[in-house]
């Protein structure tokens, strides 16, 4: 119990303090948010991978896993600036995406978090592809990437939502 509400804290921070990096113009307060951010992220699913694990679902712990991976990748950008951090950038959301299909496939989470996980994933894919064939996008590019953030975040919303619901 106690470890789902680090999980829990630890995806609100995360969701709310990467939200918050996208949209603020000074360079040393985004880079603040997103290594916040970032480490929480890691924390949380860290917990979640060994959750999952134990309770013999390998898929979606193999997908916390490789989302830990992803976000490790774009916290050690971070501090190297936007354009700079691009290539570890792109890095970090492709395996963001390959976390969010491992999960969502799997029945375990609600549809509707399984939705919003797989609309994330789908947009970073397409941001993905358009930084390597040549489109000069930031992290904080609108629309994409950032149209993806919102979806994550309501996936996030979601794996709280089922951490902390009562159990029928």
């Amino acid at each position: 119990m106690r470890s789902d509400t680090t999980v829990a804290i630890g995806l609100a921070i995360g969701g709310a303090f990467g939200l918050a990096g996208t949209f603020v113009a000074s360079a040393p307060l985004r880079e603040t948010l997103w290594a916040i951010d970032g480490v929480a992220l890691v924390v949380a699913t860290a917990l979640l991978t060994m959750k999952y694990q134990r309770l013999g679902n390998d898929c979606v712990a193999a997908g916390f896993l490789t989302f830990l991976a992803g976000e490790s990748l774009l916290l050690a950008g971070n501090a190297a600036g936007l354009e700079a951090s691009v290539p570890s950038y792109v890095g970090g959301i492709s395996l963001w995406a390959a976390a969010l299909v491992l999960i969502s496939v799997a029945n375990t989470f609600a549809l509707w978090i399984r939705l919003t996980g797989l609309i994330a994933a789908i947009l970073f894919v397409v941001t993905v592809a358009m930084v390597l064939w040549g489109a000069p996008l930031l992290p904080t590019s609108a629309p994409l990437p950032a149209a993806g953030y919102p979806f994550l975040v309501l996936t996030f919303a979601g794996w709280i939502w089922t951490l902390v619901r009562p159990t029928q």
